[in-house]
């Protein structure tokens, strides 16, 4: 029988629904496309999504759902610069909204009102773009078989930056009004007005490359905040421990990437053996101390005056 199904159903991702069941019997539906929650197995047959997303889909929806928040750090520093001292209050406040919208979206997830999430593995690239394999049995009419073979991942990032946008409204310019006295009038919302760009632009991103950013995001992690900590510590004259210390705001992002790093380690890793994979963790500071320990001897300046000496 699973013989029949399979080569009467056309396409990678064309299933038969289950109508009935009575006793071991199953009575199925036509070929066509999976209910949303449900996947084809093996024989084409639509299968609700039981299982549980793996630490690996767990450290891929955290990377997704850090993503609008990094961007709104980066955008209220940006734009408050040292003229005003409410930046580490708004900072709390993107905190506060990212991470409610987080714990609403897994809570209106299926089971609804529970933390945790059912979930259907991800097997293969293609599992992300349903839509790309539809078959035309004659080349003419096409079975339209697109679903979310991957549930939920791809759609839950959706509602979580959705969440995120409302809270943001309602919550942030109010708070802005109130204690952004130190900007002027048409500074103290360009954060805001910044997230209102970043946001479709997170959402086309997802929506095209959810499936390459799943398997590329631990590698974007260990380049980003290598090459973002370079810059802010040449743009901050960082070149001995000595200039760490002397702001304790340098502090923070040093530990932030550091904590960066960490994740990353962990992303590519998976710690499936931590006897092996934790040590891996002591990498964590090498980038920086690196950094720190050669910074004197790539200075700009004394580089140009070597070289007019030895000219």
């Amino acid at each position: 029988a699973g013989v029949d199904i399979q080569t009467a159903c056309l396409g990678l991702y064309c299933g038969r629904t289950v109508l009935s069941v009575n006793g071991s019997v199953e009575t199925y539906g036509d070929c066509g496309v999976c209910p949303r929650g449900q996947r084809t197995d093996d024989n084409k047959i639509c299968r609700e999504c039981m299982g549980s997303p793996d630490r690996y889909d767990w450290l891929y929806l955290g990377f997704m759902a850090m993503l609008p928040l990094v961007l709104h750090w980066f955008f209220i520093e940006w734009y408050s610069g040292k003229k005003s001292s409410s930046a580490l209050l708004q900072h709390v406040t993107a905190l506060f909204e990212c991470s409610i919208a987080a714990i609403v979206t897994l809570v209106v997830s299926d089971p609804v009102g529970s933390l945790h999430i059912r979930s259907c593995k991800v097997k293969k690239l293609s599992d992300w773009y349903t839509m790309l394999y539809n078959p035309s049995p004659d080349y003419v009419t096409t079975v339209h078989c697109t679903h979310e073979a991957v549930y939920p991942l791809y759609t839950i990032v959706f509602i979580y930056y959705a969440f995120c946008l409302v809270l943001m409204m309602l919550l942030r310019p109010l708070l802005v009004k109130k204690i952004a006295c130190g900007l002027g009038k048409s500074d103290r919302f360009k954060s805001i007005y910044a997230a209102l760009y970043f946001f479709p632009i997170l959402t086309v991103l997802q929506a095209v490359g959810g499936g390459l950013l799943y398997y590329a995001f631990p590698y974007i992690i260990l380049v980003l905040s290598l090459v973002t900590l370079a810059v802010y510590m040449s743009a901050s004259e960082v070149e001995s421990f000595k200039d760490l210390l002397v702001r304790k705001k340098r502090l923070v992002v040093l530990f932030s990437h550091w904590l960066l790093h960490a994740y990353g380690i962990i992303s590519i890793s998976k710690l499936d053996k931590l006897e092996q994979d934790l040590p891996l963790l002591a990498l964590v500071p090498a980038p920086a101390l690196f950094y720190l320990l050669t910074a004197k001897y790539t200075e700009p300046s004394r580089i140009l005056s070597e070289g007019g000496n030895g000219h």
